[in-house]
């Protein structure tokens, strides 16, 4: 386990799950990844902190859209929320909830680039993020699915200083900031559902993908991608909790 105290500007930092049962989904959690949920009581919203060794890990919280489906939201670290935003609409994204303060943790605000895929920025005061990774159910990778890879390319380019790597042999591309991988990109295909909107997905940490995904299973999740090799990368997994939201598992090769 090694624990994270800082996470540079323009890394994903946090993530969380609107969930329309709060409660089902940190029981599920909690028995999959072995995550000790706490409720922040109504002054929060009734948010939950998810933590690991004492570490916070994720969010958990009601669901604020009850038309759209339950699902995980990616946080991106920035030294001001103002300044991003004014980039996020110069580079043709939208701002759907502008700044805003969290209590004492922190600001943050809700934008989706041009493709429609929908983010959070995160501008740290108290809550750091994510402060553990390399064990069973921490923040591993951050994807994006997009119909339009170059438009969303040049988008985080322009708005995180982000360099996007193609890879011609997968069809898949490396966001990259200082040289470090800091997501991936891929298209959404014609083996994906089509009316999938475009979105950045969480990818949970695991070295047995195939007993974390039977465990979610009997834990009431559907598996909609089994264990599947990824040459040089490892093994991911496709699965919906038992509340509809999707997220992705990877063992590490």
């Amino acid at each position: 386990m090694t624990h994270i105290d800082h996470t540079p500007p323009g890394r994903a930092c946090w993530i969380d799950l609107g969930s329309p049962d709060p409660a089902a989904s940190a029981s599920f959690y909690s028995g999959l990844f072995g995550w000790r949920v706490i409720d922040l009581g109504p002054e929060a919203g009734d948010y939950r902190m998810c933590e690991l060794d004492g570490r916070s890990v994720a969010g958990l919280g009601p669901q604020q859209n009850a038309d759209a489906p339950p699902y995980w939201a990616t946080y991106f670290g920035v030294e001001s929320v103002e300044q991003t935003l004014s980039k996020v609409e110069s580079a043709g994204g939208a701002v759907f909830m502008p700044a805003m303060d969290v209590m004492e943790h922190g600001r943050m605000a809700l934008a989706a680039d041009p493709t429609g895929a929908v983010f959070s920025v995160w501008q740290p005061l108290e809550h750091k993020g994510v402060g553990v990774h390399s064990v069973l159910g921490t923040l591993c990778w951050s994807e994006l699915l997009t119909r339009d890879t170059a438009r969303a390319g040049q988008f985080y380019t322009d708005v995180f200083g982000w360099e996007a790597e193609h890879m011609a042999e997968m069809n898949y591309t490396i966001f990259k900031l200082a040289g470090e991988q800091v997501g991936g990109m891929m298209a959404i295909g014609a083996d994906m559902p089509a009316d999938m909107p475009a979105n950045w997905s969480v990818y949970f940490y695991t070295e047995d993908i195939a007993g974390t995904a039977a465990g979610a299973t009997t834990l009431g999740a559907t598996v909609i991608v089994p264990p599947t090799p990824i040459e040089g990368v490892g093994q991911f997994a496709v699965i919906a909790d038992p509340q509809g939201a999707v997220f992705n598992l990877l063992q590490p090769a």
